[in-house]
């Protein structure tokens, strides 16, 4: 009796389900065994201990599970999908007229729906587990998140330049709190003089803007230079707290929101969104991305080489797989050298990735 295509569609993708979740489990183990080791050599600075490092570790999951998810994907899907060759499976899908395409579409269902998880994973719990992560790290050791070298954190909005000593970044019930010590703001004209300079001890943000505390203002005038100090005043600009915790994080674990709302400050100050850009770009296309990256490499799990089996096809899938991230990286770099869009370096990317799927599914149809 022949089977309906919908069981086969689902028996497709429950084997590369299970596939794509051995494989991440697998590599996530290695992942973290080897974050932790390198936590290891942290132990003793401040008061960061092994029960640090395993909670930072833990935090750090879902971020990880991001990462790795393109190269799960790849391997989980080569390897559900050539098991059932091994088998024979693939063969007695085809003999009932299921063709090639529709064996690769079914694998794709599993990928779709963990696709879909990711997304949500990358907007709504790794950001904040992240920020999590951090603190736990940054308190033990007693480290100030937003030290930027040797000069401070810089900032700019309009024509006021903010150069704070040092900070910290604090997690609180309400969110997160950024509070700034030894702050300077410096303010120039549109001819590029300066006209004012203020120093406050330390700087507070609250709705609307910032408290500047124990502040000193010098301001230039055209023959005269007058100084005021005030107990404390309120700075209105738009420039706030996620702005600057941005400056130091890492842009791919910052939402869809985050990331937008940090290129318009960039560009709006003409300064270098290119990071941000190349995160914000990389997001979108995320789900495109793997699905072509699976697309691509299913026909090496059907049928045989003529110089070799199922261990060379998985090797070859994989390569590609990995290639394509590698190839990507390069188009993003090339990108912010020669000053293009990171929008076309995916695009690129997409396309290239989409033409290689469709003449290997043709071959092999």
């Amino acid at each position: 009796m022949r089977q309906r295509p919908g069981r086969l569609d689902y028996y497709v993708a429950k084997t590369v389900l299970l596939s794509v979740l051995s494989v991440w489990a697998v590599l996530l183990g290695f992942d973290l065994i080897t974050a932790f080791a390198d936590d290891m050599r942290e132990i003793g600075k401040g008061s960061y201990s092994i029960s640090h490092a395993l909670l930072e570790e833990t935090f750090s999951i879902p971020r990880r599970l991001y990462a790795l998810f393109p190269t799960v994907a790849v391997i989980g899907t080569v390897l559900g999908l050539g098991g059932l060759s091994s088998r024979s499976e693939l063969v007695a899908m085809r003999a009932v007229g299921m063709p090639t395409l529709r064996i690769g579409l079914g694998a794709l269902m599993a990928v779709s729906l963990l696709i879909f998880v990711m997304v949500a994973n990358i907007e709504l719990v790794a950001p904040g587990a992240h920020q999590r992560s951090q603190a736990v790290a940054n308190s033990a050791k007693a480290i100030d998140l937003i030290m930027a070298r040797r000069s401070g954190l810089w900032a700019r909005e309009g024509n006021v330049f903010l150069n704070a000593r040092s900070g910290s970044k604090r997690v609180e019930s309400l969110g997160d709190r950024i509070d700034l010590q030894d702050v300077r703001l410096y303010e120039f004209d549109d001819d590029g003089r300066l006209v004012s300079l203020a120093h406050a001890r330390e700087a507070e943000h609250s709705p609307g803007g910032w408290i500047l505390r124990d502040l000193e203002r010098t301001r230039i005038l055209e023959n005269s230079v007058v100084v005021e100090r005030v107990a404390s005043e309120r700075w209105k600009t738009t420039l706030d707290q996620q702005s600057l915790g941005a400056a130091l994080a890492q842009t791919r674990y910052l939402t869809l929101a985050e990331l937008g709302n940090n290129i318009d400050y960039l560009k709006r100050n003409q300064l270098d969104s290119a990071k941000f850009e190349s995160a914000y770009w990389e997001r979108w296309f995320f789900p495109l991305k793997v699905l072509l990256l699976c697309l691509a490499t299913l026909p090496f799990a059907f049928g045989s080489l003529r110089s070799g089996g199922f261990g060379k096809r998985l090797f070859i899938g994989i390569v590609i797989g990995i290639g394509s991230l590698l190839v990507e990286q390069l188009l993003v770099k090339l990108s912010d050298v020669y000053r293009f869009s990171p929008l076309w370096a995916n695009a690129l990317l997409m396309l290239g990735l989409a033409g290689f799927a469709v003449g290997m599914f043709r071959r092999r149809a």
